[in-house]
């Protein structure tokens, strides 16, 4: 899928399903997302890999298995309906690439934040450059996003312990759209990835890959 402009992008969005298109494997990508400021934006190599294979197997959904890297300030964001970001430290945006990722995400973009532990204090400020009116709410239990295929009634799974503190699962919503979700004290990503990695149970695998193919279904078939 070559670059698509913003205006063209929404039209996208809006009048086919991203669903059946990635069943039909039109080549449709996935992103992760890199930033500046010295936080490991690389981390959790293995997660999108391992999370395409899962929503491909379970979805039947057709995602190119090569995950893309994509700059905050690149034109290429409009390529990605879901770009993944993640990292433990320290979170720069440009104001130039605050206005990219905004624009991309007022288009019909969907931005994941999957917090590694250590991001959110850098990650909430900067995307308050993003959208400085907005502020991140915690999702109901009861929101879509929890219920696709799987259903996880109580929110989030909780992967990692990190503080101790619960999975919370917040979004900003821009006229009524959700347009970022954010995964806190959960890890996600170290879910997705090779059980070698974390040494993680099997269950929590697959808690974490089933609540992933939710959030891309929920990306795929969002009006």
């Amino acid at each position: 899928m070559k670059l698509i402009k913003p205006i063209f992008f929404t039209l996208l969005i809006c009048l086919t399903s991203l669903l059946s298109w990635a069943q039909q494997g039109t080549g449709l990508q996935i992103a992760k997302l890199k930033y500046s400021g010295g936080g490991d934006w690389y981390a959790n190599k293995t997660a999108l890999p391992n999370l395409i294979s899962f929503a491909n197997q379970h979805l039947n959904t057709r995602i190119s298995q090569r995950d893309a890297v994509v700059e905050a300030g690149s034109p290429e964001l409009y390529s990605y309906p879901y770009v993944y970001m993640t990292g433990h430290g320290n979170v720069v945006f440009t104001q130039q690439e605050a206005q990219n990722l905004r624009t991309y995400l007022l288009s019909g973009g969907f931005l994941h934040i999957d917090d590694n532990y250590g991001l959110d204090k850098y990650v909430r400020l900067e995307m308050k450059k993003v959208f400085p009116e907005l502020e991140f709410v915690e999702l109901p239990f009861n929101h879509p996003i929890y219920h696709q295929q799987f259903s996880f009634p109580k929110g989030l799974p909780k992967v990692h312990e990190h503080d101790g503190k619960p999975a919370q699962g917040f979004g900003l919503f821009y006229e009524g759209r959700l347009v970022c979700f954010y995964s806190y004290e959960c890890d996600l990503g170290n879910g997705w990835e090779d059980q070698t990695v974390h040494n993680d149970p099997e269950e929590k695998r697959q808690q974490a890959l089933k609540m992933g193919a939710n959030i891309l279904s929920y990306v795929f078939t969002r009006e």
